[in-house]
């Protein structure tokens, strides 16, 4: 089975509606109405939607147990599909808002990601988050708690949510987190254009999350791969939210051909449809890309990674 690696997934975006209604059962609570559509499935319209039914989702996720079982059950699946190694990306700012404290929150997730090593032989860390859309001072917060109070899980800090709060806003963030040593990365170029990416750049960061639209500019895309910057690309999630009519139009292949590094994320897998390995088998059928490209992106996951250079040598020698 071909190794997997994966850096661009968000926690509690990868739990299920089964799971999200056993989490809500056990915490006394019921799923909110709107969350699902008549299939049973995550119901969003647009992006914008789609973000207001993650944070509804996210709202029954209340205790160090459901995020342990968030962490576990997704990693457990990852690696019977072949992935050694995941960053999940997790979100302070949710936990927050159901009255989860940092502390807690990090405990949970760490009981995921060690029993999950003990079953399946998996490793992961942890990027905290902050969420545009919530705000500065928000941000500014969770780069401070990752700063201040180290974990040896805790490997990076992240921005996502809503494209359309600049990235310029976040800097006082970034250079906490860089300062500390925090590996850094932040969504941009999916829902606005290159110029987001061009923004993020002036970022202490090493990788972008999505990134694609850097294709609309083709200086820029020298100027990425010219600086070594990593693209952590959805392929999936462009095409079902529309960045992207199809797989054919995705510009994958062009960044690839032009010496960027990219690597392969699932994004929110239960809301797209969408798996690690089905990131792999959407680049072979799609792409023609066979199994030396495949573990070419594997490899670029590794050289990206915000791990321990131990660790990283270690996964290296599974490929």
């Amino acid at each position: 089975m071909l190794a997997k690696a994966e850096l661009h997934v968000h926690l509690e975006g990868t739990a299920p509606p089964e799971l999200v209604a056993r989490i809500a059962a056990r915490n006394g609570l019921t799923i909110p109405d709107e969350m699902l559509g008549e299939d049973g499935r995550f119901h969003y319209t647009d992006f914008l939607h789609f973000l207001r039914t993650y944070d509804l989702a996210a709202s029954v996720i209340r205790t160090a147990q459901d995020y342990r079982d968030i962490t576990y059950e997704y990693l457990t699946d990852v690696a019977h599909e072949g992935g050694i190694y995941v960053e999940l990306t997790a979100s302070p700012d949710h936990a927050a808002l159901v009255g989860l404290g940092d502390d807690e929150h990090l405990l949970g997730i760490a009981a995921g990601i060690d029993e999950a090593r003990r079953d399946c032989g998996i490793e992961a860390r942890i990027l905290l988050s902050a969420v545009r859309n919530f705000g500065v001072e928000q941000a500014i917060r969770v780069a401070r708690y990752a700063a201040q109070r180290p974990h040896p899980y805790v490997v990076g800090f992240a921005l996502a949510g809503d494209e359309r709060f600049p990235v310029s806003e976040f800097g006082t963030a970034f250079a906490i987190a860089a300062d500390a040593g925090l590996g850094c990365t932040v969504h941009a170029g999916e829902w606005q254009g290159p110029e987001s990416v061009r923004a993020a750049l002036a970022l202490p960061v090493s990788r972008i999350d999505h990134g694609v639209r850097a294709i609309e500019d083709p200086a820029l895309v020298e100027e990425i791969a010219a600086r070594g910057v990593t693209l952590n690309t959805c392929p999936t999630s462009n095409v079902v939210l529309g960045v992207y009519a199809a797989y054919a139009e995705h510009p994958l292949p062009r960044l690839r051909a032009a010496g960027v590094a990219i690597t392969l994320g699932s994004d929110d897998p239960p809301y797209f449809g969408a798996s690690l390995a089905g990131e792999y088998t959407i680049c072979a059928e799609h792409f023609g890309w066979d199994d030396e490209d495949l573990l070419a992106v594997t490899g670029a996951a590794l050289d990206a990674a915000f791990c321990d250079a131990e660790l990283r040598s270690d996964l290296r020698a599974r490929l």
